[in-house]
């Protein structure tokens, strides 16, 4: 597969779409992603089990803490976590919505980039709500709307990374390996 992420094809050098590889290699990066978070939302994640092995590692690093300074660094610890794990399940997203929608021949640069971007974006908001929803069934942890809007912040700060790093140029100038990008 091309690198998708520099450069756009033209309508010729897209291979066929729709066979189940070509959705198997675009969608499986997602597909593991969203079961990495199922099996996250799980009580063995819960802020309970995680402190367990989660301070030796902290203070063998850092060294020793005393509890209320554990409590507060592992809430951030695992806010982090959240906010830098949604970032790569957007980039999943991103990625296989790209290539989905670079078969839209009629569709400009920009519009399949922002229209990747929003769905990455939406996908990844959708993901995090019904892992919130989810941990509100589990007495060790708790769903809270403020973890979906860090998780979908996590989402627009990758987004906005990838448009800074690799879209900051005009189509033009976008090139890949020496290819061009085809204006569409």
């Amino acid at each position: 597969m091309h690198p998708v992420f520099f450069y756009r094809p033209g309508p010729t050098a897209s291979p066929v779409h729709g066979g189940w590889r070509w959705w198997l290699n675009v969608w499986t990066p997602a597909a593991i992603a969203v079961a990495i978070i199922c099996s996250e939302s799980t009580d063995t994640f819960s802020a309970n089990n995680t402190s367990s092995w989660l301070r030796p590692i902290v203070q063998h690093l850092f060294g020793p803490m005393q509890d209320n300074s554990w409590a507060l660094f592992h809430h951030y610890l695992r806010k982090t976590g959240h906010f830098i794990g949604y970032g790569a399940v957007a980039f999943t997203f991103l990625r296989a919505w790209l290539y989905t929608l670079e078969t839209h021949p009629r569709m400009s640069l920009f519009a399949w980039r922002r229209n990747s971007t929003l769905l990455a974006i939406a996908s990844t908001a959708l993901v995090a709500s019904c892992d919130e929803y989810h941990q509100t069934f589990i007495p060790s942890r708790t769903g809270t709307l403020i973890d979906v809007f860090l998780d979908t912040a996590g989402a627009c700060v990758l987004c906005l990374l990838v448009w800074l790093l690799c879209w900051n140029r005009l189509p033009s100038e976008d090139i890949c390996q020496g290819i061009p990008s085809q204006p569409v």
